[in-house]
């Protein structure tokens, strides 16, 4: 029975074999016999499409396959990119970790650092003031001892005279010297002075005549009046401009030092008469005495209320003026430590300012187009300088006379007699506004320079222009001869330093400053130049 079962069940799997086995060969047979044409389409009927299916299957399955080892390879870039990550980020987690320490133990070290400061800035501020004193008192003991020195030879002059039986007796000071004034505030040349007026006055023939002078009865209207020295002086600085002759070409200056002086910029500077000292003014207000070449500052002035435009030192070096936008004139005393007198009259600010190198007048210039000639002495303005059609940027007493030098911003340069208030002549020549103007030591030759950068040298006896320089297209702020004459500085807006040399007309240009160059001076023997700009600086140059 069990062996009938066995063959029945043994044949109904072979059929059943049978049947999968036809349905997966016979689309292949057919294929094969309808492409040897064997059978035609029409005989095939129904053919399953189990064939086309796996073709296609297997298709897909190799596609999917290339995607999935594409997918792997991609993953493992990931993985690996990952990883370098990581490892990045721990390195970058660990360095700010490190740079947080440095950093908390850095702003320790800073607190530590100002707590021990604040210890000692008291005794730094002491110290400080103790060394600006020491300065300021050996400065003074400077000026004294030159006082003394004058004395001395005013009294050996004296004696002289006395040994030698002369009835007349005149205080003789060598020039530059202090001119002691005492209760009259009156030095020796204005007693000299005096004397002589005196003498005229008693030797006049016609009292009636001389009551009705306007000048006399002026001078008794205001008994302390100063009077202008007669003619033109001997300019004892000549001897020592020959001395000063550089055998170089111009261009070989050098930048040699700089000293940051001030906040703000520096508008003006000035030279002592003898000494290696220079003053600077600046936007900030302030003036300060600095000890050349070194820098060391000896005093600083505070009193304006606005921007400083001008300086000029006092003939004998113990006094200095100062011009402001203000509108004032300050006459600062070194030996009084401040302010001895405040000249107002102006009614806009006052651009430049000089000193008579008798040391009894003051003149200044102003945007109200007048410069006025301050008398010291009495502490009134003697004469209003009008003629002028704009703005007067700058002002100049030639040394040892009463002749002025203006110039304008209508283009023009003015000479002035300082006894009258007069204009002698007018020079016609710039197309620009006119910035500034200034005298050779000889006084021969002016040298100006206008808004466009145009220098030019003028013939003072002919009245015209020799020479005219294009160092433009920036403007000429300030310009100085040499004291040998031969060179020309002029400060540009461009930021640099223009130096001319007159003879072979080579003119170069002194890079160094980091902003517009307001002014320039040589000092006595022509080693050094020195400039002040904008940049809060000054320049030294040998």
């Amino acid at each position: 029975m069990k062996i009938l079962v066995y063959r029945k069940a043994m044949k109904i799997w072979q059929k059943l074999y049978t049947q999968c086995m036809n349905r997966l060969l016979m689309p292949k047979l057919w294929y094969e016999l309808m492409q040897r044409g064997v059978l035609e389409p029409k005989d095939v009927g129904f053919v399953p499409d189990a064939y086309t299916c796996n073709q296609h299957l297997e298709r897909e399955n190799i596609y999917l396959k290339k995607e999935m080892e594409n997918y792997k390879f991609a993953a493992n870039k990931a993985k690996e990119a990952l990883l370098k990550m990581q490892r990045e980020r721990d390195f970058h987690r660990m360095h700010h970790k490190r740079v947080v320490q440095e950093k908390n133990r850095l702003i320790n070290d800073i607190k530590r650092l100002k707590t021990h400061y604040a210890l000692y800035e008291p005794m730094l501020r002491q110290l400080n003031e103790k060394y600006e004193i020491l300065l300021r008192e050996k400065m003074l003991t400077s000026l004294e001892r030159d006082k003394v020195v004058g004395q001395i030879t005013g009294l050996q002059a004296t004696l002289q005279s006395l040994e030698s039986g002369s009835n007349i007796h005149i205080p003789v000071m060598k020039v530059g010297h202090w001119c002691d004034r005492e209760a009259g505030l009156v030095g020796p040349s204005q007693r000299a002075l005096r004397q002589a007026k005196e003498q005229k006055v008693h030797s006049a023939v016609n009292v009636h005549d001389s009551a009705k002078d306007p000048a006399k009865q002026m001078s008794k209207k205001y008994p302390k009046d100063s009077e202008f020295p007669e003619g033109i002086q001997v300019n004892p600085y000549l001897a020592c401009a020959k001395k000063c002759v550089r055998p170089l070409k111009s261009g070989i200056y050098r930048l040699s030092n700089t000293l940051k002086v001030h906040d703000l910029a520096v508008t003006c500077l000035a030279l002592h008469p003898r000494k290696d000292i220079i003053v600077t003014g600046s936007d900030d207000r302030l003036w300060k005495m600095w000890a050349f070449p070194n820098g060391n500052i000896i005093v600083k002035g505070e009193g304006h209320t606005d921007w400083l435009s001008g300086c000029c030192f006092h003939p004998s070096g113990s006094k200095l003026v100062t011009s402001s936008g203000d509108k004032t004139v300050r006459v600062w005393d070194f030996t009084k430590g401040g302010c001895i007198l405040k000249l107002e009259g102006h009614s806009y600010a006052v651009l430049d300012c000089s000193w008579h190198s008798c040391g009894d007048f003051v003149a200044s210039a102003s945007m109200d187009e007048t410069s006025k000639v301050w008398d010291l002495n009495s502490e009134r303005c003697r004469y209003t300088l009008r003629g002028h059609k704009d703005s007067v940027n700058s002002i100049e007493f030639f040394p040892f006379s009463n002749i002025i030098l203006t110039s304008s911003a209508d283009k023009t340069l003015s000479l002035w007699d300082a006894r009258t208030g007069l204009c002698a002549q007018t020079f016609y020549g710039h197309l620009h506004s006119c910035n500034h103007a200034t005298f050779n030591m000889k006084g021969d030759t002016i040298v100006s320079c206008d808004s466009y950068g145009v220098l030019k040298l003028w013939d003072v006896r002919r009245g015209v222009p020799m020479v005219s320089i294009d160092a433009g297209p920036h403007p000429g702020n300030q310009v100085a001869f040499d004291p040998s004459g031969h060179i020309v500085a002029a400060a540009s807006n461009d930021g640099t330093v223009k130096t001319l040399e007159l003879k072979s007309g080579h003119l170069s240009s002194l890079l160094g400053h980091e902003d517009k160059v307001q002014s320039v001076i040589f000092d006595h023997m022509a080693e050094h130049l020195i400039s002040g700009g904008s940049d809060g600086t000054i320049r030294i140059w040998n």
